[in-house]
C-alpha cells in the first residue's frame, strides 16, 4: 500500500519502506559551499537535506522522506519537551581516495539505536530503515563529504511528538537523520589532552541509563564538563556512582589503558555506553595479539601506576574524536602525567589502523565497511 508517496512492501515478514525524495529548490551555492567545508570544526556546519520518519502507535512507521533541512513545528506540549524520551547516534561516512563513500559499522548503530529505544520506551525503529535513512542522506548530500581527513558526521535520533502532560510512554515518535561535515574532534588533532577527575558529580549509576544514548545522559555530564574546563583540561572523566573510586567514562568518550607488559585495559559494559569505536579497538588489538581485559580500574590504580611506569598510555576513544591521547590527569588532589604527557605509540599506531579502514586505504578483515558510492 502507498502512504504519502512512500511504498511500503514486506519480504519475508520485513516491511520494506521507500523513502520519496523531495530535493530542496534551493541548494547551497557551490562557492559558499566550499568556503565553508574550508573551515570545518565540529557540528557547527550542516548539509542541505534531512530524512525523516514518522511513527503512530495505530499505524507504525510510515511517510519517510529525504526533503530539505528545516525547524520542526513542536506543540508547547510534546512530550520530548517535558519528559526528555529522547536517544540518538553518531556515525561517519567517509570519502575513500576513488571518490567513494563508506560507512563504518552502520549496522552497530543500528542495533545500538534499537536497544536505546527499548530502555527508554520507545517505538522501536527497524534496523534496515535505519540505514536505509542515513545512505539516502549520504547520497543526496554527497557533495559536502570534505576530503583528505575531513568526514560527514551523521546524526540519527529520534523525539518523542506525542501532545500531552501525562506521565507515560509517548505513542508517536519522529526519527531524522541529520548531517555535518567535520573536521578534528579536538583543535590541533590528536594531540594528548587532559582530564579532569570530577569527584562531586557522577555519570550514572547500576539500573540507571549508563548504557543508553540519551540526550539527559549528557545534560548531567555538562556540568562536570564545565568543571574540567575552569580547572584547564580538555575532558571530564567519571567515577563510579557507589565507591566513587572506578573509572567509568569521560563525558563523551569511553577510555583505554595500556600497560608495560603489551596489555590492555578498559571499564566493563553496564554502566557506560557500549563505544561502537571500543568494540572496534578491542577487535583490531586482539587481532594483534594483545590481551585486552574489560575489568575494573580505580583512579588511585591510575596514579599509581603511572607514577610507577607500570602504566605507558591512556586514551580515549569514540566516533567524534576516534582515539585521542591522554597526557596529564588533574584533580582536586593535584595531577599527574602519562608518557611524559606524550602520545604513545599504541594509540597512536591503533587510530592509523582504524582511520585506514574507515577511509578504504587498508583492508578490512572484519567487514565493518558499508560502501554507500
Amino acid at each position: 500500500m502507498g502512504i504519502s508517496g512512500v511504498s511500503f512492501e514486506k519480504i519475508d515478514g520485513t516491511v520494506l519502506i521507500d523513502f520519496e525524495t523531495r530535493p530542496t529548490p534551493t541548494p547551497t551555492p557551490d562557492q559558499e559551499r566550499i568556503a565553508k567545508l574550508a573551515d570545518l570544526g565540529f557540528g557547527r556546519v550542516f548539509t542541505d537535506h534531512m530524512a525523516v520518519v514518522h511513527y503512530k502507535q495505530a499505524q507504525g512507521w510510515h511517510d519517510a522522506r529525504v526533503e530539505s533541512r528545516a525547524s520542526f513545528l513542536l506543540d508547547p506540549a510534546t512530550a520530548v519537551l517535558h519528559y526528555a524520551q529522547e536517544i540518538f547516534e553518531g556515525l561517519k561516512a567517509y570519502k575513500r581516495d576513488d571518490g567513494g563513500v563508506n560507512l563504518f559499522r552502520p549496522d552497530a548503530n543500528a542495533r545500538r539505536f534499537r536497544d536505546s529505544a527499548d530502555r527508554m520506551a520507545m517505538a522501536p525503529l527497524p534496523e534496515h530503515v535505519f540505514i536505509e535513512a542515513v545512505e539516502q542522506l549520504v547520497r543526496m548530500d554527497r557533495e559536502w563529504i570534505p576530503g583528505g581527513e575531513g568526514s560527514l558526521y551523521l546524526r540519527p535520533f529520534m523525539i518523542a511528538t506525542e501532545v500531552f502532560l501525562g506521565v507515560k510512554p509517548s505513542a508517536e515518535y519522529v526519527f531524522a537523520v541529520i548531517a555535518s561535515p567535520v573536521g578534528s574532534y579536538f583543535k590541533g588533532g590528536p594531540a594528548p589532552v587532559s582530564i579532569w577527575v570530577s569527584e562531586n558529580y557522577t555519570r550514572a549509576a547500576i539500573g540507571g541509563t549508563g548504557a543508553v544514548k540519551c540526550g539527559g545522559n549528557y545534560a548531567a555530564s555538562l556540568r562536570a564538563q564545565a568543571e574540567a574546563m575552569q580547572n584547564g583540561c580538555d575532558q571530564v572523566v567519571f567515577l563510579d556512582a557507589i565507591e566513587r573510586r572506578y573509572i567509568e567514562e569521560l563525558g563523551g568518550m569511553n577510555v583505554f589503558f595500556v600497560f608495560d607488559d603489551g596489555s590492555l585495559l578498559t571499564p566493563p559494559l553496564g554502566t557506560i555506553l557500549p563505544g561502537i569505536t571500543r568494540d572496534s579497538i578491542i577487535a583490531l588489538a586482539k587481532a594483534a595479539g594483545k590481551t585486552v581485559r574489560e575489568e575494573p580500574y580505580t583512579i588511585d590504580q591510575w596514579r599509581a601506576d603511572a607514577a610507577s611506569g607500570k602504566l605507558k598510555e591512556a586514551f580515549a576513544c569514540g566516533t567524534a574524536a576516534v582515539i585521542s591521547p591522554i597526557g596529564k590527569v588533574r584533580s582536586t588532589s593535584g595531577e599527574f602525567t602519562i608518557n611524559g604527557g606524550a602520545a604513545g605509540p599504541v594509540a597512536m599506531g591503533l587510530r592509523k589502523q582504524l582511520v585506514d579502514i574507515q577511509y578504504g586505504r587498508a583492508a578490512d578483515p572484519h567487514n565493518w565497511i558499508r560502501k554507500v558510492l
